[in-house]
Formats: C-alpha cells, sequence, structure tokens
C-alpha cells in the first residue's frame, strides 16, 4: 500500500468542506426516519415521546433541509396506489359497507396519520402551520408537494372547526403578548405603534379575534370595529389616533374596517364569515341601537386590473401615469376629471370582472360570498399612499342585513348573483368605456 497516497487522500477528505446539498439531504431524511418511526409505533406513552423528539428535530433543521424533508413527506408517506386498486376492484365487484371503508382506508395517505400522531406533541399544532405555510412558497416550483398540502388542509378544516374556536374580545386589558401580534399582523391598515393601538381599542371602538385552545396567545383572524352616526365613507377618521373618543351607545352603525387572517398556513380555511356574523350578534346585544353593519373595504385588485386593461390602450397608459405621480389627487380639478371615469370603471369591475364565475377582487368575493351587499362605492375615501396605489383612493361599503345575509349568499353560490344596491348597478350602466378605456360617456337607454 502507499501509505503517502492513502494519508493524502484521507487528509483531503478532512480538510474539503462538506458539501451543504448533502449535508441538508442527510438531515432531512434523519428527520423522516423519525417519521416513519411513530408512524409504525403502537404505545401511546412511547408515541408521545417520539413525538416531541420529531418535533424538536424538525425545529432544529436548517433552511436547506426544509425543502428535502417536504419532499421526502411528498414521497415516502403517500397511500399505496396498488392497496387502492385492488381496494377500489373489489368494491366495485361487491359495494358493501365493509368495502367502502376498506378502499377509504387505502386513500387516506400515511401523512395524515403521521400528522395526527406528531399534534400530540405540546406544539406540534403550531409546528404544522408553520410547516404548511413554507410548503405554500414553495409548491408553485415543487407540484408534488400539493399532496401534502392536500393533507394538511383536510386535518386543519376538522381541528379548527368553529366548535374549537373561542370567539374573544381584544382591549387594552389584553396581554402584551397578543397586542404585539395584533401590530406586527394588521395587514390592512398599518398600526403605527402603542398609541395607535390604544385608540382603536377605545370606547368607541370594538377588536375581535378568534383564538384555538392549541394557540391560546395566537389570533387566527381579528376584526377591528368603529362605532359610528353612520355608515362610514371615508377611512381617515377611523384611523385618527387623536381623534376623539364618542359615546358607542349613540351609534347606529358599526364600521368593520380591517379584517386580518394571521397565520399563512391556515390559508384557505374560512373564518371570516363566521367572524363577521358572530361579532355582529355580539354588537347587536351589547348596542340595541346600532341598525347597519357595514364594512369600509379596499378594493385592491383595482388597480391590478386597471394595468391589465390599459394594455393597447394609450390614453389609459397615460391615465395610469397621472395616478403614479404624488399627490395626484391634491388638484381639485384634475381629480374631478379622473372620478367619472374611475368610479364607473371600478363599479364594472366589482359586479361584472369575474373568475370561474366569481368576482375577481378577493375582498368583493370575500364579503359576497358570506352574504353582503354591494352598497357605495367612495372616491377618494382613503388617499394613503397604500389606498391610493392599490385603488386610486376608493373604497366601498358592503352591507350585512343580518335578515338578507342568507338569502343573498346562498344565491351567490348558487347562481354567482351578486347582491348589491341601485347605485352602484346605476354607476356601472351609467357609463360604458369609450374604445381608449378612459373616456366616460352617457349610455343610451333603450
Amino acid at each position: 500500500m502507499n501509505t503517502g497516497s492513502f494519508f493524502k487522500g484521507l487528509l483531503d477528505k478532512v480538510a474539503a468542506p462538506a458539501d451543504p446539498a448533502r449535508g441538508a439531504a442527510r438531515r432531512a431524511r434523519e428527520v423522516a426516519e423519525l417519521c416513519h418511526s411513530l408512524l409504525s409505533g403502537r404505545g401511546e406513552v412511547s408515541g408521545a415521546a417520539l413525538a416531541r423528539e420529531l418535533l424538536a428535530a424538525y425545529a432544529g433543521l436548517p433552511a436547506a433541509a426544509h425543502t428535502p424533508f417536504l419532499s421526502l413527506l411528498a414521497s415516502d408517506f403517500s397511500p399505496d396506489a396498488a392497496a387502492i386498486s385492488r381496494a377500489a376492484d373489489t368494491f366495485a365487484d361487491e359495494p358493501s359497507p365493509h368495502h367502502l371503508i376498506a378502499l377509504q382506508r387505502a386513500v387516506e395517505s400515511p401523512r395524515q396519520e403521521l400528522f395526527r400522531r406528531l399534534n400530540v406533541a405540546p406544539g406540534a399544532t403550531a409546528m404544522l402551520i408553520e410547516l404548511r405555510r413554507r410548503l405554500l412558497r414553495e409548491i408553485k416550483a415543487h407540484p408534488q408537494l400539493a399532496a401534502v398540502d392536500s393533507d394538511l388542509a383536510h386535518l386543519f378544516s376538522s381541528w379548527f372547526n368553529r366548535g374549537f374556536l373561542k370567539l374573544e374580545r381584544i382591549d387594552w386589558r389584553t396581554p402584551a403578548l397578543v397586542l404585539e401580534k395584533l401590530i406586527a399582523y394588521e395587514a390592512v391598515h398599518e398600526i403605527a405603534g402603542w398609541n395607535d393601538l390604544r385608540r382603536r381599542l377605545a370606547a368607541d371602538r370594538r377588536c375581535f379575534g378568534f383564538f384555538h385552545p392549541a394557540l391560546p396567545d395566537e389570533p387566527l383572524i381579528f376584526i377591528e370595529v368603529a362605532l359610528t352616526k353612520r355608515i362610514s365613507s371615508t377611512v381617515a377618521p377611523l384611523l385618527d389616533p387623536n381623534s376623539p373618543v364618542a359615546d358607542p351607545f349613540h351609534a347606529d352603525s358599526a364600521i368593520f374596517y380591517s379584517i386580518t387572517n394571521c397565520q399563512d398556513g391556515l390559508r384557505g380555511i374560512s373564518f371570516g364569515n363566521l367572524l363577521i356574523k358572530q361579532v355582529a350578534a355580539e354588537l347587536s346585544r351589547e348596542f340595541p341601537r346600532l341598525k347597519n353593519f357595514a364594512t369600509l373595504s379596499p378594493i385592491p385588485g383595482f388597480a391590478r386590473w386597471l394595468e391589465q386593461q390599459a394594455i393597447g390602450s394609450p390614453a389609459l397608459a397615460a391615465l395610469l401615469s397621472t395616478l403614479q405621480t404624488t399627490d395626484w389627487h391634491l388638484p381639485a380639478a384634475q381629480a374631478e376629471t379622473l372620478r367619472a371615469a374611475l368610479t364607473s370603471q371600478c363599479a364594472r369591475y366589482l359586479l361584472h370582472e369575474k373568475l370561474e364565475g366569481k368576482p375577481v377582487d378577493p375582498v368583493a368575493r370575500f364579503h359576497l360570498g358570506n352574504g353582503a351587499r354591494l352598497e357605495n362605492l367612495h372616491w377618494l375615501a382613503d388617499t394613503t399612499p397604500a389606498g391610493l396605489q392599490r385603488s386610486a383612493g376608493m373604497m366601498v361599503n358592503y352591507i350585512y342585513d343580518l335578515d338578507e345575509v342568507e338569502a343573498n349568499h346562498e344565491a351567490f353560490v348558487g347562481n354567482g348573483r351578486i347582491a348589491a344596491s341601485h347605485a352602484i348597478r346605476k354607476l356601472a350602466r351609467e357609463y360604458e368605456k369609450a374604445g381608449n378605456g378612459v373616456e366616460a360617456k352617457p349610455q343610451r337607454r333603450k
């Protein structure tokens, strides 16, 4: 043996830096092996200990190992195709309840049982939500992860059933840990520190959130409400931290001005419709004089849609260029010139622009799907930079008439019918887009 060559090769291996990709794959495989062990174990006590070990191992994964681990979840814990085929053939030959149960068991992936067993460990629910958050970011680049997402979404729909959720009012006495998360999570109207938050929790305001027993300090979703004397048409007074506090018992309207989903890993698990209806019921009991339950909502998809309409339209492209200038809305004459074209196009956008039969605007889709009525469109209702950018400053009221929400919901789900006021429908009809997409002219009545 050439001892010099042997020792040189050994030293080269020691000195050479480890391959990061191989190291990440190895760590991912180690955690996957713990998953196999947890799934094959029988004892409840040993299973709980192994679930805690698995949870710690996942928490210790380097960032580079997360995608390999998700891929292993997709490949190693899928149902057996041959077993599904046999069970399906047996059921087809003899469609008995016994054979149906066998088919259902064959179709269910081992991942679901793995996630159930893991969920006995303290903190596992939060870990699975975080795992799905990562998965949703990567699913476009790794389509095989769709099966893992489907399993998690199926389980979450049961684990976060309304029966397990607790509606809690959030006020200044709520623990600071939760209040800090409100500031961090707020996605519609940024909360500018503690003074701003204190005003949003004052006597003429209400904030409610849904909480789950497994996540006691983590709001799943929260809603902010202003108690006012009329339906609000502009958001600035609702957000002004220095505005005077009104007597809530003189209010006749509850304005839902911000709804924030807090957990990205629970995307697609619906809480908002339940939250709005339950909050409306709570407020009705506390303030019997309330007669209007309305939102003051952004129109987040309008600017993007307008950009698409501008393709091939120089005039509309010029209008968009104007909207991108600083403080375009301050010259009153210029703003008034834009009002007719933009409000009519926005009304048409909310009523008629559809994706798979539903409104393309996500906020419209949410509220109309919950049984609300599209009521009023307000010009320059939100002149913050974000409001001007996403919808040319426009906002919209959706009305929750508690006597009509169920009928509106059924009509929307059944045939796509949108409940809308006469004013909105008139605005959408009153002006038709000219060939350049900007000039508005009265529509001739037939």
